[in-house]
């Protein structure tokens, strides 16, 4: 009874969120906006998710990742799947190449809703839904997301070198989130996602190197890491660790827990507990897991909002990885693809 209460109202808080939003953002999306053109629509995503993490559970972490990205990025439009046979789109770039996941979960939940609601549902949404589906199943929290976004037709490479990275300072984090509308507090609440998450050898193991010298990392987890990571690990090598060594598959507040004990996996995760700002906000979330539940569903329907495209903007590609071609535009609009290898961009128009 107290977990439904509790769910009960972290649903009234996603609805109360929406009212507070701006109004141009309450105009642009709305809960149920398929209900009528595509009644199916979320119920597809979460099958695709839930099929997803039953053979691999890990997978939550990287759709969560996949919609802060491409949100990050342009805005939530879907740049972030499109593909370029160039290796010059958004998905190529270092800070997504080799680390992004989830693709295929997109693509497979996209071609079961493009059989009963072709041209309808866009790939913007399904990353969002997908994004509230991971949090729903590890973390047994539920709320509704607003919808209505359109995909863009732009990705550049150079785009993802603005995404916040594993070893930016706290001031540098903080003025990251603050250029996308969203504040400190939102920025700490939104790194719990991590709770969840893995990462690769090269965005942690020589940065730890320095904060073992300061006394900032645990000796006994860096010559762990140092064991899990091999002499040459680069860009391009694969091993990889959960970020929560405790609950890797759990959407709980341990991420918080961890920090004080000096084992943050990333200088900016520790980074968190060095800021006079920043560090109560991890004292909360850590004592009190439902507070850092609730704040996390709020967060991320407004990250959610960031910079959408709606009404007659961009498209409803066909294909999440491709932009819409003249023969297979859904909007009666005549389009090209137009790769710019020296740019880094595919563009349509």
């Amino acid at each position: 009874m107290a977990n439904s209460s509790r769910l009960a109202g972290l649903v009234l808080l996603a609805a109360a969120l929406a009212f507070a939003l701006p109004a141009a953002s309450r105009a642009q999306l709305q809960t149920g906006f398929y209900d009528a053109s595509c009644p199916n629509a979320e119920a597809l995503v979460r099958q695709a998710v839930a099929s997803a993490l039953a053979s691999n559970p890990g997978l939550a972490g990287g759709l969560i990742r996949l919609h802060f990205h491409d949100c990050f990025v342009r805005g939530c439009d879907a740049s972030v799947l499109i593909f370029s046979p160039n290796g010059t789109a958004e998905r190529d770039s270092p800070p997504n190449n080799p680390s992004l996941r989830g693709f295929e979960v997109i693509d497979a939940a996209k071609a079961a809703i493009e059989q009963i609601c072709p041209r309808t549902v866009s790939c913007a949404d399904i990353l969002a839904f997908a994004a509230r589906d991971s949090v729903n199943l590890t973390g047994n929290v539920f709320y509704q997301v607003p919808a209505g976004r359109r995909d863009g037709n732009v990705s550049l490479f150079a785009d993802a070198f603005t995404l916040p990275g594993p070893n930016l300072t706290a001031t540098e984090l903080v003025e990251g989130f603050r250029n996308r509308s969203l504040t400190a507090e939102e920025m700490v609440i939104l790194s719990g996602a991590h709770t969840i998450g893995r990462s690769h050898c090269d965005s942690f193991l020589f940065k730890n190197r320095e904060r073992l010298a300061n006394g900032t990392i645990s000796p006994a987890y860096q010559a762990l890491l140092e064991a899990l990571c091999p002499p040459t690990t680069g860009q391009f090598t694969l091993v990889t660790t959960e970020i929560d060594l405790s609950t890797p598959t759990v959407l709980d507040n341990n991420y918080y827990k961890l920090l004080p004990l000096n084992l943050g996996l990333h200088f900016s995760d520790d980074q968190l507990i060095r800021n006079a700002t920043l560090a109560p906000f991890v004292d909360a979330f850590a004592a009190n897991e439902t507070l850092w539940k609730e704040r996390f569903v709020a967060a991320m329907i407004k990250m959610g909002n960031i910079d959408v495209l709606t009404g007659t903007q961009g498209e409803i590609r066909l294909n999440c990885s491709a932009v819409n071609t003249p023969s297979s535009s859904s909007d009666g609009m005549i389009e090209t693809i137009l790769p710019d290898a020296a740019a880094g961009e595919v563009a349509a128009s």
